[in-house]
């Protein structure tokens, strides 16, 4: 390298520079986009990979001149150079030493080059002036650094290591961030001491100035805390007033506000006393801090909960029956039990409320129903999403010390309903979930107990509120995952689905006429046949409620509308042929029974939350050794029936003529259809000992028949449950005979007439009285 100085031309490729001055010893970034500019890059690159950088007097002007130029610059090494999208270079140029440009010559590319001759940095001769300038410098900076001054990252530990005061002086003048013209003031002196003395001064003038801005920043806190200080005794000033009848200026204007939310809440005596505490508290704090917003959240929802509002309840009983018919076909067991309060209500003013808890399969209206209920009543409603609620808080809710604490949805729901006596409806309070935030079904036993309800407390008032005026109604798909102590203070109303009859009328009373509205067909004549509502129901939707039917008439609709906009259509006939083109292909092909009577294949019905299935339980028997194979994503509960089933078959197999060597002979294997659907249970036990007894008797079994019922290994049937909606099911498929547990024949009593309609139901209590019914050509 320094060979290479000692042969170095004096003539060299110029690059004026903008607002930058280019020192020795410096390594910095810069940007070139002027086209002379760039072919001089070139030109150097082309070269030695050197020119010189000079700094112009003016940036506004474009195309300097030699006069245009300081005189003094800086030859240097590009190091590396990169062309961007624009056509600008973003170069990496390295400082080498200073230099005086003579004069400036233009080349025939357009770019310059620059006649210089070498300027040699004078050498202090003094070493401990030398050393003491640079290290008074160096602690200047340190001072500067503490006090605030941004620098780059390890700044200061590097120039702690530059012993040569030229390259200390050259990196703090490139670094020091001052003028232009007064950085190439410093390019120009020859002396390094001259050029520290120079940046001593600039430091010197940065820490008195930073100084001076610490004492202010002082000073403005010192005045922040002073009106703090002056801010909460006015505060108190005010109380003071207040508490003397007096009134300040701009004194007590949120306490009247609040002392008149307090009086026209009309709270109980220990209510009202907790907000008349809580807004003197609110007196002594200051209006922005953060405990008086939480005081002031506090004494809003005390002053918003209706304590004595209600509205004036409908005692008529003919009138809110005639709502409850408009709104709802069937369901006879809610409506009678909501009747009977009414009239009760009206026998004793302050009768309690009973709990209800509605269960049935989705889509059969049991929200829809807590409407009604509440519209019947004259009572306001709301409906509140328990489902996948796991932490008791939302019940109860946060105590007041937690920031951003609300009160729980019970309190929220009377809240928001403006009555103390609405109707709440507890959605999905089977699907309640537990973990380590508490257990929510735990906390609404007090609120779904009768008897307790009436002091119930939640924890962000931390006072009692009076629930004993509100008709609570809860949901569920299944009663199985609520805990007994709940399903105790409940009582349980169960839903079933609807048979196909009445699923015709609810489609041609309710569902119809609200899409058609919904849908703005209003002035479109648009008739529905019977038969096509049959079809949407048997062979379009599968369900024990009405939601997919409603979604298949909303979407028969939809298409029709498009056709009145496309088209100008305005009347349509909805026809079975029709469907296809509305609907598409049918999604289901209905349940059929069997074409025949078979061996082996017998007729079950089974209880699903949509609703009831038929199920066709299969049995083969073939060589082997008498065991028994059980296949069909079947359940502990339903293998253990199916052995109970065969070893009661095998008990009483002599007395209908099958021989020991045939069971030992045999191996049998069961099968319950729909393989990919877990079952479980034990209601198919009287089914699956039919389809046993057939095989190993090669009698076929009726194909007409149908049946449900545990079986012990002593062959008598116990009772099971859904038997509402397994004659559902049997219906759906065209059964004639169904047989029952005897124990469960009272139930028939309370069954809609459409569904018992040319149904005959036979009652067992023992599985030799099903063989005669089910079995062919017995004896």
């Amino acid at each position: 390298y320094k060979t290479f100085l000692n042969d170095m031309s004096e003539r060299l490729p110029l690059l004026p520079m903008k607002d930058v001055v280019v020192f020795p010893h410096m390594v910095l970034p810069l940007f070139v986009g002027r086209a002379a500019s760039t072919r001089a890059v070139d030109n150097a690159l082309s070269g030695d990979r050197h020119a010189v950088f000079v700094t112009q007097k003016d940036d506004a002007i474009e195309f300097p001149t030699f006069n245009d130029l300081y005189h003094v610059g800086t030859v240097g090494l590009i190091l590396r150079m990169l062309k961007q999208s624009d056509g600008q270079m973003k170069l990496l140029v390295q400082g080498v030493k200073r230099v005086s440009i003579k004069r400036m010559e233009a080349q025939e590319d357009g770019s310059s080059v620059a006649v210089y001759d070498d300027l040699d940095s004078i050498k202090p001769t003094d070493e401990f002036f030398t050393e003491a300038r640079m290290r008074s410098v160096k602690e200047q900076l340190i001072r500067l650094v503490g006090m605030g001054k941004p620098v780059l990252p390890d700044f200061v530990d590097m120039l702690n290591n530059i012993n040569d005061p030229e390259q200390l002086s050259n990196i703090l003048s490139a670094n020091i961030g001052i003028p232009v013209s007064e950085s190439q003031e410093m390019l120009e002196m020859l002396d390094p001491l001259d050029r520290l003395e120079r940046i001593s001064e600039y430091f010197n003038r940065e820490l008195s100035i930073m100084q001076v801005q610490q004492k202010i920043i002082e000073s403005a806190k010192g005045e922040i805390d002073k009106n703090q200080r002056d801010y909460f005794l006015r505060e108190q000033l005010k109380a003071i007033q207040r508490e003397l009848g007096e009134r300040g200026a701009g004194g007590g204007t949120d306490s009247e506000e609040y002392e008149k939310k307090i009086i026209d809440a009309k709270m109980p005596e220990e209510a009202e006393k907790e907000a008349r505490k809580q807004l003197k508290r609110l007196s002594y704090l200051s209006q922005d801090s953060a405990e008086g917003s939480v005081v002031r959240t506090y004494l809003d929802t005390l002053c918003e909960l209706p304590w004595s509002k209600s509205t004036k309840e409908v005692l008529q009983i003919k009138k809110a029956k005639r709502v409850l018919d408009n709104d709802h076909y069937g369901i006879v067991e809610v409506k009678e039990r909501v009747l009977d309060f009414l009239a009760l209500r009206k026998l004793k003013k302050d009768i309690k409320s009973p709990i209800l808890c509605l269960v049935g399969p989705p889509g059969v209206g049991k929200t829809s129903l807590g409407r009604s209920i509440a519209k019947a009543l004259n009572r306001n409603f709301v409906r509140m999403s328990f489902g996948g609620i796991r932490d008791e808080a939302e019940i109860r809710g946060h105590r007041r010390t937690y920031i951003g604490s609300l009160p729980g949805k019970i309190i929220q729901g009377i809240k928001s309903a403006g009555s103390s006596n609405p109707v709440i409806m507890l959605d999905e309070i089977d699907k309640l979930g537990t973990d380590f935030r508490g257990d929510p079904a735990s906390a609404l036993l007090e609120v779904l107990d009768p008897v307790q309800n009436s002091t119930f407390t939640d924890h962000y008032l931390g006072l009692p509120f009076d629930l004993s005026h509100v008709l609570f109604i809860t949901t569920a798909n299944y009663i199985d995952p609520i805990p007994e102590p709940l399903k105790d203070r409940m009582e349980i109303i169960r839903i079933s689905g609807y048979t196909e009859e009445e699923k015709l009328i609810i489609a041609q009373r309710y569902i119809i006429p609200r899409q058609i509205e919904e849908s703005g067909l209003d002035k479109v004549r648009t008739t529905f046949r019977k038969e096509a509502v049959r079809d949407v129901i048997a062979y379009y939707t599968r369900e024990s409620g009405l939601r997919k039917l409603e979604q298949q008439i909303s979407k028969i609709c939809r298409k029709i509308g498009r056709e009145v906009v496309e088209n100008h259509t305005s009347e349509f006939f909805i026809n079975p042929k029709s469907l296809r083109k509305y609907l598409g292909v049918r999604q289901f092909t209905g349940e059929e029974e069997l074409e025949k009577n078979e061996v082996g294949i017998a007729t079950g019905l089974a209880w699903t939350p949509a609703g009831g299935e038929t199920l066709f339980v299969e049995c083969a028997a073939f060589k082997g050794k008498g065991a028994l194979q059980q296949t069909g994503m079947i359940g502990d509960v339903m293998k253990e029936s199916m052995l109970a089933a065969y070893t009661y078959i095998k008990s009483i197999a002599e007395e209908f003529k099958i021989s020991e060597k045939t069971i030992a002979a045999k191996d049998l294997h069961i099968h319950v259809p729909s393989g990919a659907i877990p079952k479980d249970g034990p209601s198919a036990g009287v089914t699956m000992a039919t389809a046993i007894f057939s095989v190993l008797t090669g009698r076929a079994v009726k194909k007409d028949v149908a049946m449900t019922g545990e079986i012990t290994i002593t062959g008598k049937v116990l009772p099971i449950g859904g038997l509402k909606e397994k004659l559902y099911a049997a219906r759906r498929i065209g059964v004639k005979t169904v047989i029952i547990p005897k124990r469960n024949e009272p139930e028939l009593s309370d069954m809609p007439k459409l569904l018992l309609a040319n149904l005959n139901i036979i009652p067992v209590s023992s599985f030799k009285e099903v063989l005669p019914i089910a079995i062919e050509n017995l004896y």
